[in-house]
């Protein structure tokens, strides 16, 4: 949160290397369990650092018609990202895959160099000569990149530093809330418990695969729909992905519930339910049971719907519609609730079902989906086409994207 507006959005994301390599090393290095911790303790530091900048870096930096493609890259390139290291996973040890992991750390390191910080913040640093030229770096020069560079230095100079009183304006408190509670609603679907505990659940539903082809099946299934959610982000807009992802996670999570209700799946300890790989596959050649497709498709299709609208467009929106003056410390704000909401409901997903079986989670998942239909009907704007300037218009006048010119 704090270093998106002290040292800019770009060395944030530079600066994240460091924890990240150094992490990759210890865990590479690894003698003891605690070296592992630290390993993945200072990778998340990175994971932290990364998740704030990224997406407001790319949105300051896009034009409108293509921002929602380029928001989406981030989560194309982690998913991409982790369906490589699953497959590199089957033919290196551990201790190598670490190693790996410090590549892109130190490419992206390297690949920054060559590119200019957000033309944004350097004119909230007063740094007027340099935003112009990484705008015109960004647009090319031949492009009508004045137009816009005087709209961004109007937008800014009528924003003034914000203080804590103004955050009682709708202008700011407004896009502050719709970021936070989509990112705690993203996390309420269960995305997070069902792809943690995604052999268990299997196990529960008989659906017998080897844990390889689960995170295998899963990383394509990703793969697949952020690319297409991708294709359409500037064609299609954000609320009709919303809606479309709502409304598939809905039916996939109630599939669940009926079938978790209707056929035998016991309480228990959910982490003593799996089952080793070699009496999953004797158990599955045994007795296949068609039946057993309902929770494996609808799994698959829940994942589906969710990488293709509310995981990738959460993190795009927010960056898109928090006013500029916040939007360093506020995207910080919302990483935190996102994944503060994450760890409390992986625990409490583990309880529920030891206790009450898969029935009850799942039936609290197909309501949060509703909510969320409902949610982005009622308060979220679509931003498509739209300038940063423009929607920071239409939480100012609360009604138009139009800026007039004065």
């Amino acid at each position: 949160m704090l270093l998106n507006d002290l040292i800019g959005r770009k060395l944030s994301i530079m600066v994240s290397a460091v924890p990240s390599t150094v992490g990759y090393i210890v865990m590479g290095g690894a003698q003891a369990t605690w070296m592992l911790h630290l390993g993945r303790f200072l990778t998340g530091i990175a994971g932290g650092m990364t998740a704030a900048s990224i997406p407001v870096y790319i949105s300051e930096i896009s034009h409108p018609k293509v921002r929602g493609a380029l928001g989406s890259c981030p989560q194309i390139t982690a998913v991409f990202g982790a369906l490589s290291l699953y497959a590199l996973g089957l033919v290196v040890p551990w201790q190598w895959l670490a190693v790996v992991g410090e590549i892109p750390a130190l490419l992206m390191l390297l690949l920054l160099c060559f590119m200019p910080d957000s033309p944004r913040y350097l004119i909230i640093c007063g740094k007027q000569k340099q935003a112009h030229e990484a705008l015109e770096f960004l647009r090319g020069p031949d492009s009508d990149f004045m137009t816009e560079f005087n709209r961004i230095e109007l937008s800014i100079s009528s924003q003034g530093k914000i203080r804590w009183s103004d955050l009682t304006t709708p202008f700011y408190y407004k896009p502050i809330l719709i970021s936070i509670v989509m990112r705690f609603l993203q996390q309420m679907t269960g995305i997070t418990p069902i792809l943690v505990y995604l052999e268990p659940i299997f196990h529960k539903t008989d659906v017998f695969l080897e844990p390889k082809y689960d995170a295998a099946l899963v990383g394509a299934i990703r793969l697949l729909s952020v690319v297409i959610a991708a294709s359409l982000m500037d064609k299609a807009g954000r609320k009709a992905l919303l809606y479309t992802s709502g409304f598939l996670m809905f039916l996939a999570t109630l599939t669940m519930t009926m079938y978790s209700h209707t056929t035998p799946c016991p309480s228990g300890n959910l982490t003593d339910t799996v089952l080793p790989t070699d009496v999953i596959a004797q158990q599955g050649e045994a007795a296949f049971n068609p039946i057993t497709l309902i929770p494996l498709i609808s799994t698959m299709v829940f994942i589906f719907g969710y990488a293709m609208g509310w995981g990738p467009i959460t993190w795009l929106l927010m960056s898109e519609i928090l006013p500029l003056g916040a939007r360093g410390v506020a995207s910080g704000l919302c990483v935190g609730v996102s994944w503060l909401t994450a760890f409390v409901l992986s625990h409490v997903f583990i309880h529920v079902v030891e206790t009450y079986g898969l029935f009850v989670p799942f039936l609290f998942f197909s309501v949060v989906c509703v909510v969320n239909i409902i949610f982005t009907a009622v308060c979220v704007p679509e931003t498509r086409n739209r300038s940063l300037e423009e929607i920071e218009n239409y939480f100012r006048t609360g009604r138009s994207f139009t800026i007039i010119d004065t």
